[in-house]
């Protein structure tokens, strides 16, 4: 299974191509609308989600619900492109038009000055335009695809936050899929324990007012993955490597760790390592998670748990200070539409980019044409583990 996206933030349109899903998988566009409105929720995010509402239109790989086994393309029309006909307009313009909306003033922690270093552009529009979170919206539709063929083979996944701008919230080894789903996925801040929801909200709030941004950790945890995912033969196939290169790959994304993470340095041998034992029902388990759920880069059987931590957002409303491309004078830097945090909508972000990546690693390990070849396939790979 790979994919491709392509589209600018206010383009007309957003796009995305997946090759290889099995035929027989149920798709739906609500299936996939379902998860473009969770990333444009949660506490603190502004003008940007008032004017879209994304919804999604299937248009190739799929034929009366269901896939064909041919490419799956999607699309995600802007609304907001009819202000930005011109401005974004393929073909060539007058330069009255060309020079509207130039932007030669590099915002600091964007990508805005190293790309237009790199690609060479006198508008640095041509950078923000891709290098734009609006990009993750297709990242997210590619996940509810991959999220609904994980659910049918009983693999579930769910995020909440576990630091909210230096606010520490609450995470255990013990905690589950289904009780993250049941709390902090429904809740506007996504936390387990609402207790702290008042005071985040107030600090959200007041950072909002002093044009400033927060940013904070965010963990997903999956669950129902068999064994042996991944491998520990070259260092390109181990899972938690692709996992980690998935999180960081996100927007504003600058650490990611697993169970214990960063952690686990400060603690001795004894006090990490996740003991095994037999249960004449179960087969092999732990007396621990806290590796979470990997050894030697391989699922080991137990849920999987992975933070990210997200920077603030760089655009700010008290700009910068920066410089002109053109003048090399310095300025304050250039303010499109900023959010005080989107640190909720980061974390339904990051656990659809991570079922995409474990979908993969699914269809990598049981090729299959059809759905009902991979859930054999994938029944027959669990008994044969599980008689070990």
């Amino acid at each position: 299974m790979r994919y491709l996206t392509a589209g600018e933030s206010h383009g007309p349109r957003l796009t995305t191509i997946i090759e290889g899903l099995p035929a027989g998988l149920e798709l739906s566009a609500s299936d996939i609308n379902i998860e473009l409105k969770r990333r444009q929720g949660g506490y603190g995010r502004g003008g940007r989600m008032a004017i879209e509402s994304d919804q999604v239109e299937i248009t190739s790989g799929v034929r009366h619900g269901k896939t064909l086994g041919s490419p799956v393309t999607l699309n995600v029309t802007n609304k907001d492109f009819v202000h930005w006909t011109e401005i974004m307009a393929a073909e060539e313009v007058e330069d009255k038009i060309r020079t509207q909306r130039r932007l030669t003033k590099p915002r600091p922690g964007h990508a805005d000055l190293v790309g237009g270093m790199k690609y060479d552009f006198d508008d640095l529009r041509n950078v923000l335009e891709r290098s734009s979170a609006r990009e993750t919206t297709m990242r997210v539709a590619v996940g509810a695809v991959a999220k609904k063929l994980l659910a049918e083979l009983g693999i579930e996944l769910a995020n909440h936050v576990v630091n909210f701008g230096g606010f520490e919230l609450a995470s255990s080894e013990e905690l589950t899929v289904a009780e993250i789903k049941s709390t902090a996925g429904q809740n506007d801040l996504s936390i387990v324990d609402e207790g702290q929801a008042d005071d985040i909200r107030a600090h959200i709030d007041a950072i909002k007012k002093a044009g400033d941004t927060i940013g904070g950790i965010v963990e997903v945890r999956a669950s129902g993955l068999p064994a042996g995912l991944g491998s520990y033969v070259h260092y390109d196939r181990k899972l938690d490597a692709k996992l980690a290169q998935a999180v960081v790959s996100i927007n504003a994304f600058k650490g990611v760790e697993f169970g214990l993470g960063f952690e686990a340095g400060k603690l001795r041998g004894s006090e990490v390592m996740d003991e095994i034992n037999w249960e004449a029902k179960s087969g092999y388990a732990r007396s621990s998670n806290h590796l979470g759920g990997f050894e030697g880069g391989m699922t080991n059987g137990q849920d999987i748990i992975v933070r990210g931590v997200m920077k603030p957002i760089p655009t700010l409303y008290k700009p910068l200070m920066s410089v002109d491309t053109e003048s090399h004078e310095p300025y304050k830097a250039s303010v499109e539409r900023s959010d005080p945090t989107a640190l909720p909508a980061a974390g339904v972000v990051m656990e659809n980019v991570l079922a995409t990546v474990l979908a993969q690693e699914i269809l990598e390990k049981f090729n299959s044409d059809n759905m009902k070849e991979l859930k054999e396939a994938l029944k027959a790979y669990r008994q044969r583990l599980e008689e070990y």
